[in-house]
């Protein structure tokens, strides 16, 4: 369908990919996986046509249509929503105004109707005749309304830009579909479409993504980037990641013999088949579990950061009771008449359907911002550390290494020294030279990693997190929702990433401009909620 061949990139003397050969088959997702840098939308900028190789080629198919998902949200502005969707075909798109010209000319002649009856005969093969009412359908499913399909592009929000771009690129069934990070800016439940659409995909499907649980949900394999490489992986990213962990451990095991190894490999492949079958997706699923093998299971090079959060003191029960808070904007009301009491050992997901609501809150709580009513009180046993979404302010002093600065944070002698402090942060991936980085020039993941580190030297007992997995990688991502998972205190916590939520939170609760829903549950189980679901529309509306 979609190969690779000989392919290298280099940037001045950096070989990002050298003689790369792959292929990417009819039927399968891909997943592609890499450390920060490795050069994975590079790749897909490459195999989509929008940046040349240094070396090598990629061929697609004769008669095959390839779609990709545009970046530029303002490329579309001064078309109608309904025709930038049709345009993700764009020979279906071509013939379309090509006919409506030929019959808008007031001089209708012969050729022109013979002109117009071949267009039309190549339309109809096409499906172009269904093509509007399936546009339309895609937007309404993405949460587009009717009303709002004949408006132009420039009118919408952001968001649903995002929504018509993705429209446009599941538009009319292509033969491969290539996106790059498909989930950012969408909401829970769009996703969940999502993953159902690409789930039950026939055709190729090339994506980049953050987001594990839309990995696991629409991946027959994954691709890793490693050392200038692509390596095709049978399994979703939990299979990936896990066989390859598995592996390493079998690795250092020097003694094991090796059938007993094999055995270990295979039990662990029944094992998650045997999961995968109980999973909302298991039909379309079914491919990647027969394709699972054991000699396919390799150990990874990936290096994930030690983050481990422990605690000065143990809290007493009294955590934290928010009594009425509510508060508003010129604009909009934020949040209204929000109250609960947190327990020793809560991990709460706060989320609501506006970032701006939650941030504010999280403000409010660590005394930042005043609430326009109501009160909220700390236990006296606790110690708070807070991770907020916009963490600028940390970072302007531009004479500070990153040792300096985290010695800002040291609580004992020995953690102001500069061995404790460079074994800390090399823990942290911040190896050798590294450390000695200027604070001010770090990209978005390395400040990040920065404010983790930071948090683990207060050991606080009380966390709380405003979207903690922007800017990672898969890798560090993966090791703070484990850290988390293990934490023995309270956790409050808002992300996008769905796995996260799923996996570390116990309680959930929903903040709105009419009032809170606090429920003690999983993720999952809150999302499906036909009551919660009921409620949420009444609260928002």
């Amino acid at each position: 369908m979609l190969s690779v061949s000989n392919l290298s990139v280099q940037f001045g003397k950096r070989i990002l990919f050298d003689d790369v050969n792959t292929k990417f088959t009819v039927g399968n997702c891909y997943g592609i996986i890499g450390a920060n840098g490795s050069g994975k939308s590079t790749f897909l900028k490459i195999i989509s046509g929008k940046m040349d190789p240094t070396s090598g080629q990629v061929n697609l198919e004769s008669g095959k249509r390839m779609s990709v998902l545009s970046q530029d949200h303002y490329a579309f502005d001064e078309y109608a929503v309904l025709d930038t969707v049709m345009m993700g075909n764009k020979k279906l798109y071509k013939i379309k105004n090509e006919m409506d010209a030929i019959y808008a000319k007031e001089d209708f002649s012969e050729a022109d109707g013979i002109k117009a009856g071949e267009l039309g005969a190549e339309f109809e093969e096409m499906g172009g005749w269904n093509a509007e009412s399936g546009a339309a359908t895609l937007l309404s499913s993405l949460g587009i309304k009717e009303d709002m399909h004949y408006t132009l592009m420039s009118e919408l929000d952001g968001k649903s830009k995002v929504r018509v771009l993705l429209a446009q690129a599941l538009f009319g069934n292509p033969d491969v579909l290539i996106m790059d990070e498909p989930t950012n800016d969408l909401d829970f439940e769009t996703i969940g479409w999502l993953e159902n659409f690409l789930a039950n995909y026939e055709n190729t499907v090339i994506v980049v993504s953050h987001d594990r649980h839309f990995l696991d949900a629409v991946c027959t394999h994954i691709s890793d980037i490693d050392f200038g490489k692509i390596n095709h992986f049978s399994g979703n990213y939990t299979f990936w990641y896990e066989s390859s962990q598995l592996a390493a451990r079998q690795r250092a095991q020097q003694n094991k013999k090796a059938e007993d190894k094999k055995k270990e490999l295979e039990e662990f492949i029944r094992r998650f088949s045997a999961n995968v079958a109980k999973s909302k997706q298991a039909t379309s699923r079914k491919k990647m579990i027969e394709k699972l093998n054991v000699d396919d299971i390799k150990p990874s090079s990936r290096r994930y950061p030690a983050i481990i959060f422990d605690r000065d003191r143990e809290a007493g029960d009294q955590i934290l009771n928010v009594e009425h808070l509510s508060k508003s904007t010129d604009d909009e009301v934020l949040f209204n008449d929000v109250h609960f009491n947190l327990n020793k050992g809560d991990k709460v997901a706060l989320i609501s359907k506006n970032s701006r609501a939650v941030s504010t809150f999280y403000e409010i709580l660590n005394g930042n911002l005043k609430a326009d009513s109501g009160k909220f009180q700390w236990g006296v046993t606790t110690t708070q550390s807070y991770l907020p979404l916009d963490n600028a302010e940390f970072f302007k002093d531009s004479s500070m290494n990153l040792v300096d600065w985290l010695r800002q944070y040291a609580k004992t002698e020995e953690e102001r020294e500069e061995v404790f402090l460079r074994g800390f942060l090399g823990k942290m991936i911040f190896s050798g030279e590294e450390a000695l980085k200027k604070c001010n020039v770090l990209s978005g993941g390395e400040k990040v990693r920065c404010m983790m580190s930071r948090m683990m030297m207060m050991r606080a007992n009380v966390l709380m997190l405003d979207e903690p997995t922007n800017h990672l990688d898969l890798e560090s991502i993966q090791a703070f929702n484990n850290s988390l998972s293990n934490f023995k205190g309270t956790v409050i916590f808002t992300t996008h990433d769905h796995e996260f939520a799923q996996t570390v939170a116990n309680r959930v609760i929903e903040i709105t401009p009419n009032g809170v829903i606090d429920r003690f549950t999983t993720f999952d189980e809150y999302l499906d909620d036909p009551k919660v679901k009921e409620l949420r529309e009444k609260l928002y509306s």
